[in-house]
């Protein structure tokens, strides 16, 4: 039995509040369990120096936790003068993720910023805030597009989500929380769209090395996952 009494394919209850802050374009409080992180999406009419007059936009991601997001304090980066490398992966990721569903050409010659602020974490931030980041930038697409500058079916091309899936105790198990993903032999982020392609995998053993059919038997909880995320995410934006 796993440790929240869950069944090995059973995800946490999740939940998507839009439009939780005033002066965002798109915003929303995605709840996978204990794990709330407010995702917010920023337009900003200009993109990187590096792709001026190149015709296309640029949709990136910050990601940061709030000191008491865990059990203890933790310092704020800002007063430690850097981000740490943990972070600097983590917003890539979601970056990367939610590039792979967005026409930027089409999105034309503007930059959308996704932050991710953990609120309160309980393992799975990474994955809550890529699905929870999508509804925000699906959210910013429909008020650029309530103002004749998108057309949102053209710019978003497909649903984005994300799930973890792990060995615990001998057994593939999916959204792990804290007290598994600690005490996990396995641990793995899925990210894949809404027609099934596949954005990334991320997957360490962290003890004895895991078998092909372990890692099959995790891509098929995560594709029972995200296809209920995805599912979820419609209902949210219908």
């Amino acid at each position: 039995m796993r440790p929240s009494k869950r069944q090995p394919d059973e995800m946490r209850a999740v939940s998507f509040e839009r439009g939780i802050a005033r002066h965002a374009e798109g915003s929303c409080l995605v709840k996978f369990g204990d794990t709330h992180v407010l995702c917010t999406a920023s337009l900003e009419e200009r993109v990187p120096a590096w792709l001026r007059n190149a015709g296309k936009g640029w949709v990136t991601a910050e990601y940061g936790m709030l000191p008491r997001a865990t059990h203890e304090r933790t310092r704020r980066e800002a007063s430690a003068g850097k981000q740490g490398g943990r972070t600097l992966e983590i917003q890539r990721l979601i970056g990367r993720s939610l590039r792979a569903v967005v026409d930027l050409q089409a999105l034309g010659e503007v930059q959308i910023t996704v932050d991710c602020d953990v609120l309160q974490a309980d393992g799975g931030t990474r994955t809550a805030s890529i699905t929870g980041g999508w509804i925000a930038l699906h959210d910013c697409l429909r008020w650029m597009e309530a103002r004749q500058m998108v057309s949102l079916p053209r710019v978003l091309k497909d649903h984005v989500a994300a799930i973890s899936c792990g060995i615990h105790a001998g057994t593939p198990v999916i959204d792990l929380d804290y007290a598994e993903d600690s005490g996990a032999e396995t641990d793995a982020n899925f990210v894949l769209t809404g027609k099934g392609g596949i954005v990334e995998v991320q997957g360490t053993a962290e003890g004895a090395p895991f078998s092909e059919e372990q890692f099959l038997a995790m891509m098929g909880l995560a594709r029972k996952g995200i296809a209920r995320l995805v599912s979820l995410q419609q209902m949210a934006v219908a």
